[in-house]
């Protein structure tokens, strides 16, 4: 085969085939393509199947840009030992928890932070991400501690709090399902972590964003 792409997004359903039955057909040809799946079937058993294929990611339909772009550069920086660079003068130069350019980072820091940016959602802790570079987690942590002055469970909380925080402030969705979205289990855990990093509770951010609060006596 000519045709070897880094990364192909694939279907779940393919005209009458299945998505995860073509990338497992491809694995025979010992392809360098990484394989993220989009469907519109919200049922486990596809996405069992596709990532036993091989499939780095699932994704639901329609397709969330932010998911996909987290997901590309997940299999970049993962998988191709490649670094991300965000476009010139985007707010997306500074990272929103140490407020520095990614620039300025180093280029281990920079791959820890965009792992963080693509699973805070999930149940991420160093021990994983040090397992993915081979690393001793307590090296890793002194090194990530080091240049940001931040423990990591402590950034992974901040970057949390920014991701609710917009959460709450750009939507009218319950509280207890955001807390789920970026990676809180348990809502009581939320409401500490969040009233600690902003000093006001979620229930307080939004009833000050329903409209006309500001008037209110």
């Amino acid at each position: 085969m000519e045709f070897k792409p880094h990364i192909a997004i694939v279907d779940v359903c393919i005209d009458t085939a299945k998505g995860y039955d073509m990338i497992e057909s491809l694995n025979a040809f010992a392809l360098p393509t990484k394989y993220i799946m989009v469907s519109g079937y919200d049922e486990f058993e596809f996405a069992r199947k596709a990532i036993h294929a091989g499939a780095k990611d699932y994704l639901m339909k329609p397709i969330n840009q932010e998911e996909l772009r987290r997901a590309v550069e997940k299999i970049i920086v993962e998988d191709f030992n490649g670094t991300i660079h965000a476009g010139a003068g985007s707010d997306e130069n500074v990272d929103p928890v140490l407020m520095v350019p990614y620039s300025s980072l180093s280029n281990l820091t920079g791959k820890v932070i965009l792992m963080v940016k693509g699973e805070y959602n999930k149940n991420v802790n160093l021990k994983v991400i040090a397992d993915r570079f081979k690393m001793n987690s307590n090296y890793l942590g002194q090194i990530f501690l080091k240049e940001t002055h931040l423990k990591f469970s402590e950034y992974l909380m901040a970057y949390r709090m920014i991701q609710a925080w917009a959460k709450i402030e750009n939507s009218t969705e319950k509280i207890y399902n955001i807390a789920r979205e970026v990676g809180y289990s348990n809502i009581n855990y939320f409401y500490t972590h969040f009233k600690s990093y902003f000093g006001m509770s979620p229930s307080d951010l939004r009833k000050a964003e329903e409209p006309g609060a500001q008037n209110r006596p």
